[in-house]
């Protein structure tokens, strides 16, 4: 009777070994699948309605990307823009209008893999993406204290990067996160993501390279990249630099809580009082 209780026993954990080791080897595999919700397909800026140009840029390793460009209006800046994860350079729209209504140019990037552009996305071809957008804005004549860098989610990782290795006027940080195997960690809990993770992005030990007035906003109800992570990395931002709660709001939200307006008074811009005021 012992013995059988035994075997039983020792069936179970070895099942249940057997399964964990198992989950772990399908999210080791498929990470990349699963940090990138690739949306491929070429997209027209007509469909926003706006004066977008639709232009390529070449990367030092061959890739060709997708943009949108609108040109600044005389004394305004022009804001690097990089999306999340999952979005496309259509999701963009309603800060498109924001930022076209404030004068303020804008370059919104198509990562590899993304929209019309070609490659495989991974973590050193984003970063080469989005270094190679900021020279293409310098091609055009911007000076660095023209330039905003913006990073939403994912492109938090992005941004964070290109801020410390290109000069800026400002970066701003949406809904950032400490890490993006922070981030499966807090999902995962039994899984060791930051020793499995091939594309980490750390933002937690690159933001203290930057030397640029940081801005974080960070919605209080964000369930997909949580509040915490966006202040404590302000916590490790240097100086000058802000933190923006925003009340309600969840991960994809802050656009239309307002927080461009936040983004107007950190950049010495008129507010736009068609908005809310964080």
């Amino acid at each position: 009777m012992v013995r059988t209780v035994r075997h039983i026993i020792l069936g179970i954990l070895t099942a249940g070994v057997a399964i964990y080791l198992a989950v772990i080897g399908y999210l080791y595999i498929n990470q990349r699948q699963l940090l990138y919700a690739v949306r491929p397909g070429l997209e027209t800026p007509a469909i926003t309605g706006l004066a977008i140009q639709d232009i390529r840029i070449t990367t030092k390793d061959g890739e060709t990307l997708q943009a949108w460009y609108e040109p600044p209006q005389e004394g305004r800046p022009v804001i690097l823009y990089f999306h999340g994860k999952g979005d496309a350079l259509s999701m963009g729209k309603w800060r498109y209008i924001r930022m076209h209504k404030a004068g303020v140019g804008y370059l919104a990037l198509s990562y590899r893999g993304y929209g019309g552009s070609t490659g495989t996305p991974t973590e050193t071809g984003l970063i080469t993406d989005g270094l190679a957008a900021y020279d293409w804005l310098r091609a055009q004549g911007f000076e660095d204290q023209q330039i905003v860098i913006h990073g939403h989610s994912l492109g938090s990782g992005v941004a964070t990067y290109v801020a410390t290795q290109r000069p800026a006027r400002a970066l701003l940080l949406e809904a950032p996160f400490t890490a993006t195997c922070d981030v499966a960690s807090k999902r995962y809990p039994l899984i060791p993501a930051c020793l499995l993770m091939h594309d980490r992005f750390l933002n937690r030990e690159r933001i203290k390279d930057v030397h640029t007035p940081v801005l974080i906003a960070h919605g209080d109800r964000d369930s997909v990249v949580p509040f915490s992570q966006g202040k404590h990395l302000f916590e490790l931002a240097n100086s000058p630099k802000l933190f923006v709660k925003m009340k309600g709001s969840e991960h994809s939200t802050l656009t239309r809580d307002g927080v461009y307006n936040a983004y107007w008074r950190f950049l010495g811009l008129p507010e736009d009082p068609a908005d809310p005021v964080p």
